[in-house]
């Protein structure tokens, strides 16, 4: 049995005496009162021991934070509830405190399950906020859900997706952020071909690994290079004692957080220690993005073992969607049944996870949907992360979704789109 999950546990309580010590410290090297405080060796000290605290502590799901937003001009309240709930997911509702309702478009985030939590996109639901009706996938952390609740397999995804879609259609958005990208295209396939009535009408696609053999990245080259044996024999670990998903087979989030960190190693050094300037220079500001930044990017949660090794074997192994061989519970996943539902596909130029083509394939592989129903934008100047957030996001891609989206809102009630959306 691999031992990694226990061997992490145990790691982390054997520091929580230093973790304490640190804290301790560095309160005594903040205190006004201290006349150490106001010296460079002070905030030093102080400078250190925050450090030390952040990185070897664990971080808890962040909250979104969404309280307010400005529609036509007037700041309303915000609230979540949860519209839909299953033992791996809830969709979370931002409902805002309109004085009248409006007719805006509703726009479901499929938030990727690989690794970080749902309030990742808390920027791009806020940006969309104030001209539609935002709703999102809050995935749920496998160490947190008991074995009598069953696997959570692809197929169980697809279908947590078909019954989303049903429940909060028929006149909704998909927006798919990476991971999901491929998921959500096999599951309006698979409605498409069943005729479903409550086939969405658009769904945006971002940075999404369709087809993982164009412009292959590191994480794809590693995927095809170590084959599914070797993910299985040392990413698989079980849930320890203590958790709710005790003994559940998982690929968790630590090892995952490792991954993504070895990746950019120099940068997540160079921010570190940037950081630690900030705080001894005393500039609070900086040292406070780094902060919110670090708190949802360490904030990981584990995947279910069947999901995460099913979704390397066939997307990023064996390609089985674009070349026309993927199934769901035993019926194929047929692209080219494809031909109400209008596709846009969003890259982003400097993309390391998925490169630029792979979400484009989605329209090459959807010969059945015409032309006026496809959309594709090619994001300068970002990478993965800034094709769902940040300012060109918001300044640049937000906008062209935006208009897609209203283009076939309008489309399918019969009437002429109204103008471009302003976003916030």
């Amino acid at each position: 049995m691999n031992l990694t999950y226990y061997w992490y546990e145990a790691a982390h309580l054997l520091l929580s005496p230093a973790r304490a010590a640190s804290e301790g410290t560095k309160r005594l090297f903040e205190d006004p009162y201290n006349p150490l405080t106001h010296t460079s060796y002070g905030r030093t000290v102080a400078a250190a021991c925050e450090l030390f605290e952040r990185t070897t502590r664990r971080y808890d799901k962040p909250g979104f934070g969404l309280t307010s937003t400005l529609v036509d001009g007037e700041r309303v309240a915000v609230s979540e509830r949860v519209v839909w709930e299953r033992p791996f997911c809830r969709v979370v509702a931002f409902e805002r405190a309109l004085r009248q309702p409006k007719a805006q478009p509703k726009v479901l985030m499929v938030a990727p399950m690989s690794g970080h939590h749902a309030t990742l996109l808390r920027g791009t639901v806020d940006t969309f906020l104030p001209n539609h009706q935002v709703f999102i996938t809050d995935w749920i952390d496998a160490r947190h859900v008991p074995l009598s609740d069953g696997p959570f397999g692809l197929d169980d995804y697809i279908d947590y997706l078909i019954d989303m879609f049903r429940e909060l259609g028929p006149d909704l958005h998909v927006m798919a952020v990476c991971q999901p990208s491929v998921p959500v295209l096999a599951a309006i396939a698979r409605m498409e071909a069943e005729k479903d009535p409550a086939v969405p009408l658009s769904m945006t696609l971002m940075g999404g690994p369709i087809d993982t053999r164009r412009s292959p990245t590191a994480v794809n080259a590693l995927a095809e290079k170590r084959g599914i044996e070797w993910f299985e024999r040392h990413c698989i670990v079980k849930v320890p004692p203590g958790n709710p998903g005790f003994w559940r087979d998982v690929y968790p989030g630590f090892l995952q957080l490792s991954g993504f960190m070895a990746m950019n190693i120099d940068r997540h050094l160079s921010a570190h220690y940037e950081m630690f300037k900030h705080l001894v220079e005393g500039d609070g500001d900086s040292a406070e993005k780094h902060r919110e930044f670090y708190d949802e990017y360490l904030a990981v949660m584990d995947l279910t073992a069947e999901f995460y090794l099913e979704t390397v074997d066939k997307v990023f192994v064996r390609h089985e969607l674009p070349r026309g061989k993927m199934m769901h519970r035993g019926k194929p996943v047929d692209l080219s049944a494809i031909q109400r539902c209008a596709i846009m596909a969003v890259e982003g130029e400097k993309d390391d996870i998925s490169g630029v083509g792979q979400t484009l394939a989605a329209l090459d592989l959807t010969p059945n949907l015409s032309s006026d129903k496809k959309t594709y934008h090619l994001q300068e100047r970002v990478g993965h992360y800034g094709v769902f957030n940040g300012s060109r996001f918001r300044a640049e891609v937000a906008p062209r979704i935006a208009d897609f989206i209203l283009t076939h809102q309008a489309a399918s009630a019969g009437t002429r789109p109204a103008p471009k959306l302003r976003l916030a």
